[in-house]
């Protein structure tokens, strides 16, 4: 070996050194995730490098981050455990280094179109951690000659110190999560014990007994929806939602949600009118998501509006894509709450005198449309009324 190479050599066990701290820094998932990705390339002198993450009780591989995607829409594609190079490291937990990715059986190439890149030689390791595989990291064309026994070492060091970040990550996330959720239940859960202990007063007038049976039935309810939201803010958090995207005619979608929340809107005497520009992008979206989000932004419309009110359903074509607006002539949103509105289980004080809410919804909504690619935002004057904005582009990258 040439001083070169020992000089470089030691330069990348170095960068390793640092790294395992850099990892240990952080909590979040997401940018865990990334970084891992970006050492990897600079360890392994490779072009491109990604992490799939595998559900060992399922048996299933999902694709979830690479240095040269952007495309949120690709996290969570799903990849097949016996018909790929990934596949076979989860199950063999064993390193592999591939110089012609194009002619192995084990190559899985829609991840390649995918991504825009063509894999023509791979170094993959598993990612171990107290015996449990927890996904593949890949590295992904070398730049110069061929990947070797030093990359792979390298790799399957980063490999193990990613799998402790990655595992610390999703604990904490997993507790912040519970943590929360179940400081959310207390209320119900208290409102629910109370009318039940009252209920077995012989003394109740039957009045009174209608009144605490209405109770535990609203606080029933929203803890179903409390556990519902739960369950879809963990799913879009944790990447496990797969998107199922497809050309998706947003006229039609936008009338159905105005249909569905028609009768709603009409039982509080509030007006909803809908207004779509001259024929609206055809974009490729998950409809039952894009659904989900716009109509939980035409309930809290509803909900904080005012009898008498108007509820407005917007949308027109913008470059790239397509803009929904959903305005209301409600009683508005104080200005130093607007910057917490989209923060799980946040709700704006008092809000809970007019309607009860989970606090999630608003959450929900902004992960699906940034998992789109799109984004949101909001525009409220107290005592006048709140504008939610979504900008979808019409194909998500």
């Amino acid at each position: 070996m040439t001083d070169i190479t020992q000089t470089t050599l030691l330069e990348r066990c170095q960068r390793l050194i640092e790294i395992s701290r850099d990892l240990a820094s952080t909590l979040d998932l997401d940018t865990l995730l990334y970084r891992i990705v970006r050492v990897a390339v600079v360890l392994s002198n490779a072009e491109e490098a990604s992490i799939l993450l595998y559900n060992e009780a399922k048996n299933e591989l999902h694709f979830q981050v690479a240095t040269n995607m952007d495309d949120p829409t690709i996290r969570g594609l799903s990849i097949p455990v016996e018909q790929s190079v990934a596949g076979w490291i989860v199950t063999h937990r064993e390193p592999i280094i591939i110089r012609d990715a194009q002619t192995d059986s084990r190559h899985y190439d829609r991840i390649g179109q995918a991504i825009a890149i063509e894999t023509e030689s791979l170094l993959g390791v598993p990612m171990i951690h107290k015996n449990k595989v927890i996904g593949a990291l890949e590295a992904i064309n070398k730049k110069t000659g061929q990947f070797d026994t030093d990359d792979q070492e390298l790799l399957m060091i980063l490999g193990a110190q990613a799998a402790v970040a990655i595992e610390n990550a999703r604990l904490f996330q997993q507790s912040d999560l519970i943590s929360e959720f179940v400081h959310e239940l207390r209320t119900p859960l208290a409102s629910i014990n109370t009318a039940a202990h009252l209920l077995g007063n012989p003394k109740l007038d039957q009045a009174k007994t209608a009144q605490l049976i209405e109770a535990i039935q609203a606080e029933t309810t929203r803890l179903s929806s409390l556990a519902t939201s739960f369950l879809d803010i963990a799913r879009l958090e944790s990447g496990r939602t797969q998107l199922h995207l497809k050309p998706c005619n947003l006229e039609e979608l936008l009338m159905e949600c105005v249909s569905l929340m028609q009768t709603q809107a009409q039982n509080l005497n509030i007006r909803l009118q809908v207004t779509l520009g001259e024929s609206l992008e055809t974009c490729q979206v998950d409809c039952d998501k894009i659904k989900q989000a716009v109509l939980n932004l035409l309930s809290n419309a509803i909900k904080y509006n005012r009898p008498g009110g108007k509820i407005t359903l917007a949308a027109e074509n913008r470059p790239g894509g397509v803009e929904i607006r959903v305005s209301d002539t409600g009683i508005g949103i104080p200005r130093d709450a607007l910057p917490q509105l989209f923060a799980k289980f946040y709700r704006v004080p008092g809000s809970e005198q007019r309607a009860q809410g989970t606090g999630l919804g608003l959450s929900i909504v902004k992960r699906i449309v940034e998992s789109h690619g799109g984004e949101i935002s909001v525009a409220s004057v107290e005592g006048e009324g709140t504008t939610f904005t979504i900008y979808l582009p019409r194909v998500p990258a």
